[in-house]
C-alpha cells in the first residue's frame, strides 16, 4: 500500500523544497465555487489538497473558517458532496486530496461505508482533528482496508508517548498544531511549533505537516526549513470569501515557495 501524500512529500523533499498544503472548505461559497477554487490552488502551487467537511460545531476552527462552514451549511451541504467535490477535482489535478472532517459524520455515514466512498472518489485519505490514535481502531482497519491515509494530529502539550502513538498510527503525515488555540492567521508562527517538530522526529516522525496560523509566504518557507509541508487555511478561505476564485490563486502563488 503507497500513499499518494508521502510520495509527494518525498518528491519535494528530493527537489529541497516543501509542500504547501492548502485548506478550503467544500461547499463554500457554493459546491461548484470550492470545486473551482480548490483546482485553481493547485494551479498556482498547492501541492497536497486539504479540503474540509462543514460541520455544525467546529471546536477547533476560527472565525473565518467557521463563517464559510456557516455558509456551507446554510447553502444546503450534504456529506455526499463531499465525495463528488473529490472525485470532480481528482479527476481535473493530480494533486492528493484529503478530506479533514470531525469524527461524528463519519460515524453517522458509517465507517466502512464513509471510507469506501471516499477511496472510490479518488481521495487520499482523511484528517480527523477530533479523534486520537487509540480511539481509532475503526477508522484504521477501514484505512488500511481502502488504502487510504490517516492523518491525526500532535500538539505541543501532547506526552512523549501520546506523540510516539500518533506517528505510529499516522500515514500521510502526522499534523502538528502550531499553537494551543484554534485556527486562524498569525503574525508569527510559535517557536512552539519547531520544538514540536523535533519531538516528533525523536519518536520517529519521517513526515510532518504544521498547521494553525500560517498565513504568509515567509512562514511558509520558515515551516518548511524544518518540516515536510507548511497547512494554510484561514487566509485561502479568506481570499476566497473577499475575492472570490481568482483571489483564491494569487494568494496561493504569493504563498507557493516554488
Amino acid at each position: 500500500m503507497t500513499s499518494k501524500v508521502e510520495a509527494v512529500l518525498d518528491a519535494l523533499k528530493v527537489t529541497g523544497t516543501g509542500a504547501l498544503i492548502g485548506y478550503l472548505p467544500v461547499g463554500f461559497p457554493t459546491l461548484a465555487e470550492s470545486i473551482e477554487a480548490a483546482v485553481t490552488l493547485v494551479e498556482n502551487g498547492v501541492d497536497i489538497l486539504e479540503l474540509g467537511v462543514p460541520y455544525s460545531d467546529p471546536v477547533m476552527d476560527g472565525l473565518v473558517i467557521q463563517e464559510a462552514t456557516q455558509t456551507a451549511l446554510a447553502g444546503g451541504f450534504r456529506l455526499s458532496d463531499a465525495f463528488t467535490a473529490v472525485k470532480e477535482i481528482t479527476a481535473r489535478v493530480s494533486a492528493p486530496v484529503l478530506l479533514m472532517t470531525y469524527y461524528n459524520p463519519v460515524l453517522q455515514y458509517g465507517v466502512d461505508n464513509f471510507a469506501r466512498d471516499l477511496a472510490a472518489a479518488g481521495g487520499a485519505g482523511l484528517i480527523t482533528p477530533d479523534l486520537i490514535p487509540d480511539e481509532a481502531h475503526e477508522w484504521i482497519a477501514a484505512a488500511e482496508k481502502y488504502d487510504l491515509d490517516r492523518v491525526f494530529l500532535a500538539a505541543p502539550s501532547s506526552t512523549d508517548e501520546r506523540l510516539a502513538q500518533a506517528v505510529k498510527q499516522c500515514r500521510g503525515f502526522v499534523y502538528a498544531v502550531s499553537t494551543m488555540g484554534i485556527t486562524g492567521a498569525r503574525t508569527d508562527v510559535d517557536a512552539a511549533a519547531h520544538s514540536l517538530v523535533t519531538r516528533l522526529r525523536s519518536v520517529g516522525a519521517t513526515h510532518i505537516g504544521v498547521g494553525v496560523g500560517i498565513s504568509t509566504a515567509d512562514q511558509v518557507t520558515e515551516v518548511l526549513s524544518y518540516a515536510e509541508g507548511a497547512i494554510v487555511g484561514s487566509v485561502l478561505v479568506k481570499a476566497l470569501a473577499d475575492g472570490g476564485v481568482p483571489a483564491v490563486g494569487r494568494c496561493a502563488a504569493e504563498l507557493s515557495p516554488k
